[in-house]
């Protein structure tokens, strides 16, 4: 009982996908990401030098920076250490006693450990479904797309896409951003996946996807925020200086209140009056990032 001393294998890359049964897109308005059981007790089982799992870290860390960047959720699943055996019951039966309570295992592993507003989902069966409020999260935030990293692909990956389609929650399993105890499961979770519950995508793929949302925003660095108001006042962004009263440059109400209505939509809530009696792009640009700040 108990894991398996795993042996390393090649992360699998986009010409190893199978064909996918649905044409489903990740929407950075519908997902959250799900960072699976990615405990040291669970890494533990590899050669943690070797493919696949420095390949596994890395893409969950690049996928949890641009993922909270755009506003997604985050949600982390992880077992309890010293469970009682009550709680444990049919696991101990495949798996042993699992894990003991010991910060060294039980942590999640460097890098991508969870912020502060994450939520860390308190894990007792394959399914992150199961015993937990996953599924009162997603209703709550208004989101039915599942995008899954982690281990083990074929065990807690696996069976939580199956319930994700059960709770009509569209799963997205990410196939260079997974693992298990070989290449062989490993690819049995990507195509039970592909032909019976969700999707298999890259990281890459995640990416592009997510970024669409990125290139929709106006406001999410200085440059784009002058270029919006330049287009506004049919200016070259050039001619537009940071400091410059933008009312003497012809900024009227009209168009002022086309730019708070924007703001309002890519969820930064600075008033009409605020950005009326500080018409500056400095201003602005200072307005937003305390206001960004303030959100998280």
């Amino acid at each position: 009982m108990g894991l398996p001393t795993i042996p390393s294998y090649q992360m699998p890359s986009k010409e190893d996908l199978p064909d996918n049964c649905v044409s489903w897109e990740v929407d950075a308005d519908r997902a959250v990401l799900l960072i699976h059981d990615m405990q040291q007790y669970f890494l533990n089982a590899y050669d943690q030098k070797q493919s696949p799992i420095p390949e596994l870290v890395n893409n969950i860390e690049k996928l949890k920076e641009q993922c909270k960047a755009l506003g997604i959720p985050v949600v982390y699943t992880a077992q309890p250490g010293d469970q009682d055996p009550k709680d444990r019951a049919l696991l101990t039966d495949f798996w042993g006693g699992g894990l003991t309570d010991d910060e060294s295992v039980t942590k999640i592993t460097d890098t991508i450990t969870p912020d502060e507003e994450d939520l860390v989902l308190t894990k007792w069966r394959y399914s992150a479904f199961k015993r937990t409020s996953l599924q009162s999260f997603l209703e709550a935030t208004g989101r039915d797309q599942l995008v899954i990293t982690g281990v083990y692909a074929h065990i807690g990956c696996l069976v939580t896409a199956t319930e994700a389609f059960m709770e009509d929650v569209q799963s997205f399993l990410v196939a260079d951003a997974i693992a298990d105890f070989s290449v062989e499961k490993h690819h049995m979770a990507l195509n039970y996946v592909a032909t019976r519950c969700g999707v298999t995508i890259t990281l890459e793929q995640v990416l592009q996807a997510i970024q669409q949302k990125q290139d929709d925003l106006q406001f999410t660095s200085f440059e784009g925020l002058r270029n919006r108001v330049a287009e506004l006042l049919d200016q070259s962004p050039d001619e537009l200086k940071g400091q410059e009263n933008l009312l003497d440059v012809g900024l009227d109400s009209i168009r002022l209140m086309s730019v708070r209505e924007e703001l309002r939509q890519e969820g930064i809530d600075v008033d009409f009056v605020t950005l009326a009696e500080n018409p500056t792009l400095n201003d602005w640009w200072t307005k937003i990032i305390n206001y960004q700040k303030q959100s998280v």
